[in-house]
């Protein structure tokens, strides 16, 4: 089977917008769980009681492991930074870079380069970790910045180490696992897990503990024990 049909099928089976859950009896469209393709915006707070449940389940799902080494870890070990070129993932191949693709997917008032239509030089980002506003200017790029929810170095302790290059080209890439959000909060939060770090705005926390399970489902990435533990009192 390949790696997009078994996407697909856990999306289906991860309660995606559209999607009905796989067990009988589980409420369809549900919201809160939605963008398994990570092509829509933001974080949605996930605040009924159904949701938050079918969230934990969700979570549930994730594999826990025990953390490797950071030895021979290098960002490039993931590829060329915002690369077109990874293959199996929303917006590959449309000619502009990754960090562009996920500025004009969450940007209000997106401005481009002249004579582009992929360089973004201007917008207005709602920012999902802080709930503020940010008016950005490229000349100004350090204000925001597009996190990776599952860090690339925690990805390369608990397995990444090991995949085939194009694997972790596909993570470094994938709109799923890429929002842009404050600069300085991006730095905060460097390559720790939900153990350690969360979104300063505390009602979207469980929203992003999904987005962190969402990914580790689909590249079958381990957590941490304590990240696990973590995560599901987000949403319990």
């Amino acid at each position: 089977m390949r790696e997009g049909e078994l996407v697909a099928l856990l999306a289906g089976a991860l309660l995606v917008a559209g999607y009905s859950w796989a067990e009988q009896g589980e409420p369809r469209a549900v919201a809160a769980l939605a963008n398994a393709d990570g092509t829509r915006p933001g974080l949605k707070p996930i605040t009924g009681k159904r949701e938050r449940a079918a969230a934990v389940r969700l979570i549930s799902k994730v594999r826990v492991g025990e953390p490797g080494s950071m030895a021979g870890y290098h960002r490039e070990r993931f590829g060329k930074k915002w690369t077109d070129a990874a293959k199996g993932v929303p917006y590959a191949g449309n000619g502009c870079r990754t960090r562009d693709d996920l500025l004009a997917r969450d940007g209000t008032g997106v401005r481009y380069r002249r004579g582009s239509d992929c360089v973004v030089v201007a917008m207005t980002l709602a920012d999902p970790y802080t709930g503020k506003k940010i008016e950005w200017r490229k000349r100004e790029h350090y204000r925001v910045q597009v996190d990776h929810v599952v860090p690339l170095s925690y990805g390369w302790r608990m397995g990444a180490s090991r995949w085939p290059q194009a694997k972790r080209v596909r993570i470094a890439n994938d709109p799923l696992n890429l929002l842009p959000v404050s600069g300085a909060v991006n730095e905060a939060k460097g390559g720790a897990g939900p153990a350690e770090w969360l979104p300063p705005q505390r009602k979207i926390r469980c929203a992003y503990a999904v987005r962190f399970a969402q990914v580790a489902v689909k590249y079958d990435l381990a957590v941490t024990r304590a990240d696990k533990i973590a995560m599901l009192r987000q949403c319990r």
